[in-house]
């Protein structure tokens, strides 16, 4: 009898963790019931940490686990760095949930094959430092990630492939902070100058 029960446990178990591989890192309410979890499902993986609350109606894995998937993109690519959605996201400057890992490397590179839920973009080799800073991951580890001004220009610069409403947003939103100076943001576009056009023009709108 005992056999029976541990035996369904492990199967059903087995089947919540196949459903939650198909969830993004961070995940609504919304999308569990829609991958096919049940609200009593969703409440239990929370009570026994597989997932976290992270806000109201928005869960998400474990930090420990967040970690160990940029441990693992860091190790596959050194030069590694987080950017667009999740770099905008990171900085506060989006309330859009990425599904997976923004992750650039320079153009030339062949993209890792990870376990971990990473999209790999290849950026252009000459610009690829600009703005580029690191985090902390655990274990006395660091990834690189783009700052807050680059990550606005990148989401400008690939607006076509990422849509238009995800830079002005996210521009609007980093007009809020303290200390943002579009002169310096404007400067910066000067290495993209693509993107110098339609920044300036956002920033006459929106100032």
């Amino acid at each position: 009898m005992l056999t029976d029960y541990v035996y369904l446990y492990t199967v059903h178990y087995m089947a919540w963790d196949k459903t939650l591989a198909r969830l993004p890192t961070v995940f609504t309410y919304t999308d569990a019931i829609a991958s096919g979890l049940t609200a009593r499902e969703l409440y239990a993986l929370r009570d026994q940490g597989t997932i976290e609350l992270l806000a109201r109606g928005t869960y998400g894995r474990p930090r420990r686990t967040q970690d160990a998937d940029l441990l693992e993109i860091q190790r596959r690519a050194t030069d590694a760095t987080i950017c667009l959605t999740s770099a905008l996201a990171h900085h506060g400057l989006t309330d859009q949930i990425p599904h997976t890992i923004d992750v650039a490397i320079p153009r030339g590179r062949r993209k890792p094959i990870t376990k971990a839920p990473a999209t790999w973009h290849l950026f252009d080799p000459a610009t690829f430092n600009i703005d580029r800073d690191e985090i902390s991951i655990g274990d006395d580890t660091f990834i690189s990630i783009y700052g807050a001004k680059r990550s606005i220009i990148d989401a400008f610069r690939l607006r076509h492939l990422h849509g238009n409403d995800l830079a002005i947003s996210a521009l609007k939103q980093w007009l809020k902070l303290k200390g943002a100076n579009p002169a310096d943001l404007l400067r910066m576009t000067k290495q993209f100058p693509v993107t110098t056009t339609p920044i300036r023009h956002a920033l006459e709108i929106l100032l």
